[in-house]
């Protein structure tokens, strides 16, 4: 069954859905560039791996910093032992239980259309994650590889479906959406094109810059949505009468989900 939104469903956003949508939403895409492009390129899905801080607990190597749990446990019975065994004039005190922050191993996938005689890369396509958009490893990592591509003779698509966070930099005065799909074509650097849309809008469709004098295809973002949308069945698994994730919807959208929701 189809989403009932237009375009991009808003509850996809929750922890609960969001990894697998974007891991299928990568394979999507590549599979429908593949049936458009010329037989002289060919995608590959790459992996970006990296160490991330969870983002509930401190950076490790920080000094003087702990997290403690909510109360002291008491001593336990081979504790007890091994202070009775020492002279009484020793004094040792309990020590707290606390909780070290693990580093997450963290790999986002991303799109690269490549040359086939040469393999140079010719296109990026990146679909940003929640880490992306949020101070931290992720984003770093990711703003570095975004600048290098910029300072590249390689194209950048770069498709943000989250709301939450903080967009990736754009110069200049744009208007605000939920959503966009930005396509920064070498040649034409800085200027770039920015495709903004609402939940009320549908998903935009873009052309694929490839090599000068190419001719670009259309990527029809809407329908591999709608494809995958069907084939992961979240019209069944998504309780629609709830509220979608933060952030707070406008109160235009707000009133428009009401009606979306009495109709469901």
């Amino acid at each position: 069954m189809p989403s009932p939104f237009p375009g991009m469903d808003p509850y996809l956003e929750q922890a609960a859905y969001w990894s697998s949508f974007h891991s299928r939403l990568i394979i999507g895409l590549a599979n429908a560039i593949e049936s458009v492009l010329q037989a002289d390129y060919y995608v590959e899905v790459e992996t970006r791996t990296y160490l991330s801080e969870n983002n509930d607990t401190v950076l490790v190597g920080i000094p003087d910093v702990a997290v403690l749990s909510s109360s002291s446990e008491a001593p336990n019975a081979n504790a007890s032992s091994r202070q009775a065994e020492l002279s009484s004039t020793t004094v040792i005190a309990q020590p707290e239980r606390v909780t070290l922050p693990i580093p997450e191993e963290v790999q986002e996938r991303y799109l690269e259309i490549r040359d086939v005689g040469s393999d140079q890369v010719i296109t990026v396509i990146e679909v940003l994650s929640p880490k992306n958009k949020r101070s931290g490893a992720g984003r770093t990592i990711y703003e570095t590889k975004r600048a290098k591509i910029l300072a590249s003779l390689t194209h950048l698509i770069e498709i943000d479906l989250l709301r939450f966070g903080t967009p990736m930099v754009i110069q200049g005065q744009i208007p605000a959406k939920a959503y966009s799909i930005l396509v920064s074509r070498s040649d034409q650097r800085p200027i770039a094109d920015f495709y903004g849309f609402n939940i009320q809008d549908a998903i935009s469709s873009f052309l694929l810059p490839l090599k000068p004098g190419v001719p670009e295809p259309l990527i029809d973002t809407q329908t591999v949505f709608n494809g995958i949308y069907d084939r992961a069945r979240y019209q069944s698994r998504i309780d629609y009468l709830q509220q979608p994730p933060p952030p707070k919807l406008s109160e235009t959208d707000q009133h428009w989900l009401k009606q979306l929701q009495s109709a469901l």
